[in-house]
């Protein structure tokens, strides 16, 4: 159980990061905001974006990390 909270928490720090540097990126690019560009591009993506992606990537690394490899059948050994 520990195994898999700590996979969790690493992929949703890591999906966190992920998140809200593209979005400041794209946030920078496409915006039509002229007068905070770069106000709306912080706020939006540490404040949104990065936690939406954090939310994802510790749901994923719970459900997928730290899974231990099934036993090698006898005729195998």
């Amino acid at each position: 159980m520990w195994r898999r909270l700590g996979f969790g928490l690493l992929f949703g720090l890591l999906a966190f990061l992920a998140g809200a540097l593209a979005s400041y990126v794209l946030v920078l690019r496409f915006s039509s905001n002229l007068h905070d560009r770069s106000v709306e591009a912080a706020m939006t993506s540490v404040f949104f974006y990065g936690p939406v992606a954090g939310l994802i990537g510790f749901v994923a690394g719970t459900a997928f990390g730290g899974r231990k490899a099934p036993p090698m059948p006898e005729t195998l050994r």
